[in-house]
């Protein structure tokens, strides 16, 4: 099996046996790093599409195509398992693509993509054309979604589904809201009681009314469908106050994984240091213990993708840099590994 390693796309994956072939999204395109089996040493295999930035990499279970989103360069497709990626946009008003989902919803699969500025679009036909999800724009807050940097426009940053009705989708909008939608995308409601600089909203796997929102003030946890919602990490805290990626175990997701940055990205552009933690939970998320066992403590660099598979009693985490590196643990990180691939 082939996985995607990505800050925008599927971010964790449940397998028959632990995959051999990782796609990386990288600012040069997608890499292809390789190994002829588990334990076996990784390899760069080959690079695509490198005239684009790579946002997001799905893969779409029933027809085996890759898609994946780019900035400046909308979505792409691959029915090569990723050696060659073809344009699909019709009915794209937007360029940046900046997050991807798939799910099959009422017997058909929709392909859906986020994008800067914030707008959503579902393709119902493997992205040969794309519709708009327009009422996404038109929940109260919209005219205050904006972002730090330059352009200073909110994006949506990562899509959802509650696992017992697809037609439940959740945006999480860099910076703006945490919005739901009970109807496919049609129309939308704003989820209010957590910090709205939202980076995604993860849902446990087997009770949708548990939602755990990865926000730039920590993790918000909320057991009642975002009615409620309580502060489980501050931006004090040790093992990162701007969290971002967070991943969990499917057969067992008390077990969690989450990166988060030692401050706002406003910081890392003057002190060129993001102080990168990864941290581990095995109650949930309520308390986190911080990973090092061969890993640096405070990365330099911010960890921008972060993925894990599980693959029976193998599970293995991946994480990826702006520094062009990719990290993994095929041990639940008890210990360390150097990078299995470093941008040269």
């Amino acid at each position: 099996m082939t996985i995607g390693l990505s800050h925008g796309g599927t971010t964790i994956y449940s397998s028959t046996a632990p995959s051999n072939r990782v796609l990386v999204g990288t600012r040069e395109g997608v890499v292809a790093i390789e190994r002829d089996a588990p334990g076996a040493t990784w390899r760069v295999s080959h690079r695509a599409a490198i005239e684009k930035h790579i946002s997001s990499i799905i893969k779409e279970p029933e027809s085996g195509l890759l898609f994946a989103g780019a900035f400046k360069g909308g979505v792409l497709v691959s029915a090569d398992e990723g050696k060659s990626w073809q344009a699909r946009n019709h009915g794209m008003s937007q360029e940046d693509v900046y997050s991807l989902a798939v799910k099959n919803i009422d017997g058909r699969t929709h392909l859906f993509a986020g994008t800067e500025p914030a707008h959503l679009f579902v393709s119902e036909d493997l992205g040969a054309n794309w519709r708009e999800l327009a009422n996404l724009r038109s929940v109260p807050s919209v005219a205050n979604w904006s972002f730090p940097a330059p352009p200073h426009i909110g994006h949506v940053k990562h899509i959802n589904f509650d696992p017992d009705n697809p037609n439940t989708i959740y945006a999480s909008i860099e910076v703006g809201a945490l919005l739901r939608s009970t109807d496919g995308g049609e129309s939308w409601e704003e989820i209010t009681g957590l910090y709205e600089d939202v980076h995604r909203l993860m849902i446990h796997p087997s009770n949708g009314n548990f939602l755990y929102a990865v926000t730039g003030r920590g993790l918000y946890a909320s057991q009642e469908r975002g009615a409620q919602w309580e502060q489980w990490t501050r931006r004090e805290d040790d093992i990162g106050g701007y969290p971002d990626g967070l991943v969990f175990r499917p057969s067992d997701p008390k077990l969690m994984f989450m990166t988060a940055a030692h401050d706002a990205p406003g910081t890392w552009r003057k002190s060129h240091f993001a102080g990168a933690r990864i941290s581990r939970s095995q109650d949930g998320g309520r308390s986190w213990e911080i990973l090092k066992n061969g890993l640096p403590d405070r990365l330099q660099a911010s960890i921008e993708a972060f993925c894990l598979e599980e693959a029976g009693a193998s599970t293995e985490i991946f994480a990826a840099t702006t520094a062009g590196e990719v990290i993994y643990s095929n041990d639940l990180a008890a210990r360390g590994r150097s990078p299995i691939f470093t941008k040269r």
